[in-house]
């Protein structure tokens, strides 16, 4: 199972989202996106793709998106191994597009 670090933002944002929505969001991660990650391949449903129009430094791994609801969007990164072997996930942003418009980090 992959690890996962989730930054300050993401905190504020699961938290701004309504319970139904938190539970959603789990569920999907659980369900599909661990799966998924373990597999290497991700389903068509989850819309997984890199977010268009943010600049990296060099070398950066890139920013993705991926759709966990009708309007819930979650942008995340690959990160270093905590574990050897394991992959590791940074939570970078969750909630609907507005996570999309940039704001203080």
């Amino acid at each position: 199972m992959p690890t996962f670090e989730t930054t300050a933002h993401f905190k504020r944002d699961f938290k701004a989202l309504k319970p139904e929505e938190q539970k959603r969001f789990e569920d999907v991660i659980r369900k599909k996106f661990v799966p998924d990650v373990e597999r290497g391949q991700f389903r068509p449903g989850l819309r997984v793709k890199p977010v268009q129009g943010i600049s990296l430094p060099q070398g950066a791994r890139p920013v993705m998106e991926m759709t966990w609801a009708p309007d819930g969007r979650a942008t995340w990164q690959y990160g270093d191994e905590v574990r050897p072997g394991v992959t590791h996930i940074l939570w970078r942003r969750v909630g609907g597009h507005e996570i999309f418009v940039p704001g203080p980090a």
